[in-house]
């Protein structure tokens, strides 16, 4: 589990929780004590890196120390300011005013994580400026509200910089009103380790997982939009604990889900043989 530094105690603060209800995180360099200081002092928190390196987990496992609940948003090209604010609801004839999850976390001072951001409608990012500099409030129009942000309230919010283009891209503009943190897939040891913990694999086999990975994400002459993630790693190994060989797993989640082209699978499938023999 990630070696941080320990949290802060403070009054009213919610008590950290037990080790043992914490999600595994493996720390790679100073993320955990930037977070904890950035969820001290009230900052939003921007993070960036490739899918599957780790940047869901990473929020999950630092809630969890800080005893915060969690409302995490995937956004896409529907999702809109009114789904994570409110709407307006017919309920059993009468009509009801219904907390979208930014407005669930404000409320309650917990945590809100809007994972791939860019993906969202421009109107969301809107609706977040307010809780991203001193104010720290957010504005309900259709209730007249403007909420107050409590002290145990943080917002977070994740892209993938590979997708960005003129159409999703974050705005100078919003990026600056955020600490922000880059990730990337970990060292070898450490990435050998995470794969070995949560699959529960030797880490020998996990090791000639990981140096797979790491011929694969060094290809340059094929065309993938993603590499290997961590998270396929650990689906990788957990197949080769069920007792499939490592054609058929590395077939299964390291081969099929990142394209669809036949040369390009058969050029992946002949690493797969100079790894496994």
């Amino acid at each position: 589990m990630a070696g941080g530094p320990a949290l802060f105690s403070t009054a009213g603060a919610a008590p950290v929780q037990p080790a043992a209800e914490i999600p595994f995180y493996h720390e790679t360099s100073n993320e955990c004590a930037l977070f904890t200081a950035a969820y001290r002092e009230g900052l939003p928190l921007l993070l960036k890196g490739p899918t599957g390196c780790g940047k869901t987990r990473f929020v999950a496992h630092m809630a969890a120390r800080l005893g915060r609940k969690l409302h995490t948003v995937s956004c896409h090209d529907d999702l809109t300011a009114a789904d994570l604010t409110g709407r307006y609801l017919l309920q059993e004839g009468e009509t009801k005013w219904l907390d979208g999850p930014l407005t669930r976390a404000v409320r309650e001072g917990g945590i809100c994580y809007l994972d791939e951001i860019v993906e969202a409608r421009k109107d969301v990012t809107v609706v977040l400026h307010p809780l991203t500099d001193d104010r720290r409030i957010l504005p309900l129009e259709r209730t007249g509200e403007f909420l107050q942000a409590p002290d145990e309230f943080m917002l977070i919010v994740s892209y993938n910089p590979g997708y960005q283009n003129i159409l999703k891209s974050l705005k100078p503009s919003t990026r600056q009103r955020f600490v922000s943190i880059s990730f990337d897939f970990p060292a070898p040891d450490i990435e050998t380790r995470i794969v070995a913990t949560e699959s529960g694999l030797a880490e020998q086999q996990c090791r000639a997982l990981v140096d797979l990975a790491q011929r694969i994400r060094a290809l340059k002459d094929i065309d993938l939009e993603e590499v290997v993630s961590t998270r396929l790693l650990i689906y990788c190994a957990t197949l080769l604990k069920n007792g499939f060989d490592p054609y058929q797993a590395a077939q299964a989640t390291l081969i099929e889900p990142l394209c669809d082209d036949d040369d390009v699978k058969q050029g992946l499938l002949s690493l797969v043989r100079a790894t496994f023999g």
